[in-house]
């Protein structure tokens, strides 16, 4: 395994629903090396979601430690906090989150104007960016004019605007047909060649699980590694 990136040593979360408590994660532990690329996997409602936005900072954990770098993310004010979510990680998510009424390139250039970036810098990072994704000629098309695998490629290319280390990837091709989806997964294998960025992706797609560098199952609110080599990841259960 690469040199650890992003870690997360025994997560739990748990969330009151009333008098109960529901404990999502349950102690789990996951490692996401440089420039590598994980895939993580298991049944609806288990807990990848909440594992993925725990990791980017989306939400706090009720117990245990995530470390970026070797520190510990959640030792950090907010601000600190904010400037990972900005910078050092980026997000795609199953249903594309775009902005229907703006179109690809004004999608795109959100996190760049986010962070205060110039508009004409944002705007030339966005173009290069969907470019980079082949969408160079559909900068001025909105959401509805694209299809889903354009849509997702937008979404991609969002999440590359402030040179991210590592892409949380929630689902990224579960709106997607099996071709767009193989398309999608190539993307991602681009980019984690030619810019390093290390991926953690959960899916349902065995197929795409097992093209990845190591696979984690989620079970119990606990994660295990279980490829993607040997007989496990072939009978993989997703």
């Amino acid at each position: 395994m690469a040199e650890a990136l992003l870690v997360g040593e025994d997560l739990e979360r748990e969330y009151r629903t009333g008098p109960e408590t529901v404990r999502v994660l349950r102690g789990a532990s996951i490692t996401v090396g440089r420039g590598e690329m994980v895939a993580l996997v298991g049944a609806s409602g288990v807990g990848k979601s909440t594992l993925l936005h725990v990791l980017g900072a989306l939400d706090r954990p009720s117990a245990g430690r995530v470390l970026f770098e070797g520190e510990d993310l959640f030792a950090r004010g907010e601000t600190a906090l904010a400037r990972y979510r900005r910078q050092e990680v980026g997000f795609i998510f199953q249903f594309y989150n775009l902005l229907g009424e703006m179109s690809a390139l004004e999608n795109a250039m959100l996190p760049a104007l986010v962070a205060r970036r110039p508009r004409r810098e944002a705007r030339d990072r966005a173009a290069a960016a969907l470019a980079e994704v082949g969408l160079g000629d559909r900068l001025e098309h909105r959401p509805g004019e694209l299809s889903g695998g354009e849509q997702q490629r937008v979404a991609v290319a969002r999440a590359l605007m402030n040179g991210p280390r590592v892409i949380l990837a929630d689902e990224p091709t579960g709106n997607l047909d099996p071709k767009t989806s193989e398309v999608v997964y190539d993307l991602f294998l681009q980019l984690q060649a030619a810019r390093g960025i290390a991926f953690l992706i959960a899916t349902h797609n065995p197929d795409l699980a097992r093209r990845a560098d190591r696979i984690y199952r989620l079970v119990e609110g606990r994660a295990r590694e279980v490829g993607p080599s040997g007989e496990t990841a072939r009978g993989l259960p997703v």
